[in-house]
């Protein structure tokens, strides 16, 4: 991984999207800094369209899409994306399972979520549970003692065993059930609302984040960044973004977007 500083110039000025992780890629413990929530707002007014690629539930995603400077938001690790019409003043929800089998994944998932507490000692489903429409999201840090590393890859392979997919986060490890990952779901946001074949202008595109379920991204994006504690998981992860940044989380984030902006001098 490179530096961030030393991102090329003549790159800088070919961006015209950003996408970006949530947790501990804009946050710093647990919370948004000004400095990085300010930072989508001057991507905005640059013209450069801000996406949140995020493992987040649809009731935090559904308030995203509404109330931030983003286009649009792919949640629960691309089980959809929601887009806010300004013009009809009406949420678009594209889904990538149908209704019915949604209502059968919960189904699984409920039966999953009682043997993996009573046979992981510690673990416990995530707060945000009760939002969520798709996946089942294990909490191993965010609001309890930290698992151990042996213990979070036991909760892996127990959603595996019975044919979900598992990504541990930073926080969480999120399972479905579904041929989708947040790739997937961004291939068909850019195709349905930007109208645009990601596969052509990928180069255009940044994607930041931190942990290992982004590694699908960092993967196809040739310009994806790390945040600074992106190193933190560098060990469990196949593929690494190709630069990162000096600062943590929402600070890094904040000083990626610096760097973009300052050749366009729209500061």
């Amino acid at each position: 991984m490179k530096p961030f500083a030393t991102f090329p110039e003549a790159l800088k000025g070919t961006i015209g999207y950003v996408l970006t992780d949530i947790d501990d890629t804009l946050t710093v413990a647990g919370r948004i800094p000004a400095a990085a929530f300010s930072a989508m707002q001057r991507l905005q007014n640059a013209g450069i369209r801000v996406v949140p690629i995020t493992g987040r539930p649809a009731g935090w995603c559904d308030h995203i899409a509404r109330m931030w400077p983003v286009e649009a938001v792919v949640g629960e690790n691309g089980a959809f994306y929601f887009r806010y019409d300004e013009t009809q003043k009406r949420m678009v929800r594209r889904y990538w399972r149908t209704d019915a089998q949604r209502r059968e994944d919960r189904r699984k998932l409920e039966l999953l979520k009682e043997s993996i507490l009573r046979e992981v000692p510690g673990s416990a489903v995530s707060a945000d549970q009760v939002y969520r429409e798709a996946d089942l999201a294990i909490d191993y840090c965010e609001d309890i003692p930290p698992l151990s590393k042996p213990a979070v890859a036991d909760i892996v392979r127990r959603f595996e065993a019975v044919g979900a997919t598992a990504k541990p986060s930073s926080i969480h490890v999120n399972g479905w059930f579904g041929d989708y990952d947040k790739l997937s779901m961004t291939r068909r946001l850019f195709a349905e609302v930007f109208h645009q074949d990601l596969d052509a202008i990928r180069e255009r595109v940044i994607f930041t984040g931190d942990s290992p379920n982004d590694v699908p991204m960092f993967a196809y994006f040739p310009n994806a960044v790390g945040v600074a504690n992106v190193v933190d998981f560098e060990s469990e992860m196949t593929s690494l973004p190709a630069w990162v940044t000096a600062g943590r989380g929402g600070h890094g984030f904040a000083e990626m977007v610096d760097g973009l902006l300052s050749c366009l001098n729209k500061l």
